[in-house]
């Protein structure tokens, strides 16, 4: 913390120079401050410093690397455990030419006010490309406050992108994360508890089962519930099938309890694939790790194996996993710059698979 208070001058002086600065204009993020110092606590130091940013979902398209996470901000609305302070209204795309490169922002890219049906809170998106064309897909609450998937669509990794008129149908709760698998399918997974209203579901019906966090949740020693998968069609506008639970088990075949915090599932799915095995992550939540669990088929079960990644600063623990030029990133966020759970920044590390399939375990904070 020492560390970091010392520049905490310099930090407000980006931030005030980028609310100055027009958003549609394509910037190298340059760091003025001295987030390299050796005497760093963190494992790695913040992408962007002029403003916040957090949930990343990196891909890599026609050999680079673009970032799509949401676009973190200050506001007026009170903190509750429903996440209303996180009141993000729009996004921004970045581009790396590699993990150790110079980030740079190619500005915002879609906002509230860009389509009819979508009235607030933008939390974490997700992108897509097939036959050239790409595919943002982001949750918002419509004018009831009940949270859909939208999808926008542009010619380029950094857009413009046109949002459609409508949330997909049969779409709900959050954090989508699209993967394309080795035959040309694509999957979109979502879903997260609490403020993300996935306990409100049952069968893809919503049923408002009140207002606190956990009402709707299973007992503790019920099974939990897990992230949502259905099929994209081939246009990637809709679904084609019925979305489906995923089951996520313990090593003797028995799905993980809703009173096992430190394995269940919480929010932010992803899927990777690796020796045709498939990865599925996701955050614990409100103990903050990053878990994984793996399957032979897309749509499970799953059999947990382990963290990926450890608890960061901040409350929320969000992340990607990406491979590059035969090496693999995790893309994730702390609150190293603001020390506010809804002022985060986006950070990159190495990832490890080791020979027996399982993920070596990531402290982000040294010890």
């Amino acid at each position: 913390m020492k560390n970091l208070l010392k520049f905490l001058p310099a930090y407000c002086a980006l931030f005030a120079l980028a609310s100055c600065s027009k958003p549609s204009e394509t910037t190298d993020v340059t760091t003025e401050v001295e987030v390299s110092d050796t005497t760093s606590k963190y494992l790695s130091e913040p992408l962007i410093s002029d403003h916040y940013t957090a949930d990343p979902s990196a891909h890599v398209f026609d050999g680079k690397i673009y970032i799509y996470p949401s676009h973190d901000v200050e506001s007026d609305v009170p903190e509750d455990d429903l996440g209303a302070h996180f009141n993000m209204m729009d996004y921004h795309v970045y581009s790396m030419d590699n993990p150790d490169a110079a980030i740079k922002d190619h500005g915002k890219v879609l906002g509230a006010d860009d389509h009819p049906w979508a009235k607030r809170q933008l939390w974490a998106p997700d992108a897509a490309e097939k036959n050239g064309k790409y595919y943002l897909y982001f949750p918002a609450k419509d004018d009831k406050d009940i949270f859909k998937i939208g999808v926008a669509v542009g010619d380029s990794p950094i857009g413009p992108f046109t949002a459609q008129p409508e949330p997909i149908k049969g779409s709900y709760s959050i954090d989508p994360a699209v993967f394309e698998d080795s035959d040309g399918s694509y999957y979109m997974y979502f879903g997260g508890i609490w403020g993300g209203q996935l306990q409100k579901y049952r069968n893809n019906k919503f049923d408002d089962k009140g207002a606190a966090p956990t009402d709707g949740l299973p007992a503790d020693d019920e099974p939990a519930l897990g992230p949502i998968i259905a099929k994209m069609s081939d246009d990637m506008l809709q679904f084609v099938e019925t979305p489906k639970e995923i089951k996520i088990l313990d090593e003797s075949g028995n799905p993980l309890l809703n009173g096992d915090n430190n394995r269940r599932f919480f929010e932010a799915a992803w899927i990777h694939k690796y020796m045709d095995k498939y990865y599925l992550s996701y955050s614990t939540g409100d103990t903050h790790f990053i878990a994984y669990a793996t399957s032979d088929n897309p749509y499970g079960p799953f059999t947990y194996l382990g963290v990926v990644l450890n608890p960061v600063e901040g409350w929320t623990n969000h992340h990607s996993i990406v491979e590059v030029d035969g090496a693999w990133y995790i893309y994730y966020h702390d609150t190293q710059l603001s020390g506010k759970t809804h002022l985060r920044n986006i950070k990159v590390a190495s990832l490890k698979h080791l020979p027996d399939g399982s993920i070596e375990t990531i402290e982000p904070i040294k010890m």
